[in-house]
């Protein structure tokens, strides 16, 4: 049983999927939506469970950058998974939220928030490099897909837990702001540049069930995160050279909300087609994880949000949508156990863990 259970690991470090700290992503929001929603005996054993994770999934990594470089290396440069190493940032920060909210720990907080900012510089300068400069490139309905928007969501995590962990940085909390701001500005502008190229091969190119991956869920959930860096900015931050800024910030943080209310309904009726009209087999993969992370990142962006222009209407929301992204939740987590046990039940392949 141990040699099955090492060579599982084995395999697993191998074949990890680059995205799969989605799962640190989405346990930790669904926690966050859980404590702002008084749902507490639900929001710590998902707190201490991401940690876990947290910590397996590193170890994992590490010991793949270590054993498989080439490897890494080979899935950085390819355009259908290269975006996915960007949940390496945003799992970090969403973790550091987690800290803050949760736990009132605003130092492990910022260690998180700084080792995810070391992370986002290398893979935002690595990653576009990459798909710039190399020779051999797919075409644009081959290349492109919703986990490109992860680039988004990792650029607003550094904006959402840089908002919470301002207050520490005494004088120079300004400056510290004033890069939160950017943050928040050039997620924005990341979302507007790689929304227009999904959005495009969606209407100009065929869509084939198995091409339409859970992660286009993305195209919701980096607006929804977008959603939330602004809010946190409004209510964290007090600096003085916000004060001119503050309207446009609460506009523009409205319109990335309108526009990822405006995908729910569209995403909803690209799954049913794939998995109803289609019968594209529902089967645990890492990727859904990138599914239940914006339901849960939707719930906490609108009721900050709701906190930001004072509009107690838009509480029922989160009251009710909070259910989707738990149920979203214990059905991938039940899908990633069951596909544990099965896979130390048969022989062993080279499938990902």
């Amino acid at each position: 049983m141990w040699n099955k259970v090492n060579s599982l690991m084995q395999s697993g470090i191998r074949d990890l999927f680059p995205a799969y700290f989605a799962l640190v992503m989405a346990t930790g929001i669904v926690s966050i939506a859980c404590h702002i929603l008084e749902m507490d005996f639900l929001a710590f054993p998902l707190f201490y469970l991401n940690q876990f994770f947290f910590v397996v999934l590193w170890l994992f990594t590490l010991a793949r950058l270590f054993r498989h470089f080439s490897r890494i290396l080979a899935d950085l440069s390819n355009h259908s998974t290269g975006a996915g190493f960007f949940t390496l940032v945003a799992g970090t920060n969403v973790l550091g939220s987690q800290f803050v909210i949760l736990n009132a720990d605003q130092q492990t907080a910022f260690a998180l928030w700084a080792f995810g900012f070391a992370l986002w510089i290398i893979l935002i300068y690595a990653f576009f490099a990459i798909m710039t400069l190399k020779e051999e490139k797919p075409p644009l309905e081959k290349g492109v897909n919703g986990a490109w928007l992860v680039a988004v969501v990792s650029t607003q995590s550094l904006a959402v837990l840089g908002a919470l962990i301002a207050s520490r940085f005494g004088a120079w909390k300004d400056a510290f702001l004033f890069a939160v701001v950017c943050f928040y500005l050039l997620g924005c502008m990341f979302y507007i540049l790689i929304i227009s190229l999904i959005f495009y091969r969606f209407m100009f190119f065929k869509v084939d069930p198995q091409e339409l991956t859970p992660p286009y869920w993305i195209n919701m959930g980096a607006v929804a995160i977008t959603t939330l860096a602004g809010a946190n900015i409004f209510l964290k931050g007090d600096s003085a050279f916000l004060a001119d800024l503050i309207p446009f910030i609460k506009g523009f943080t409205l319109f990335f909300w309108a526009t990822g209310t405006w995908w729910i309904p569209l995403l909803l009726i690209f799954g049913a087609w794939r998995h109803i009209y289609k019968r594209f087999p529902l089967t645990y993969h890492p990727a859904y994880w990138g599914l239940v992370f914006p339901f849960g990142m939707y719930t906490v962006a609108t009721f900050r949000l709701a906190e930001v222009l004072n509009l107690k209407f838009l509480l029922l929301i989160p009251q009710y949508f909070i259910y989707l992204a738990l149920l979203a939740w214990f059905i991938a987590f039940y899908g990633l156990i069951s596909y544990l046990f099965t896979a130390l039940r048969k022989p062993l392949t080279n499938g990902e863990l």
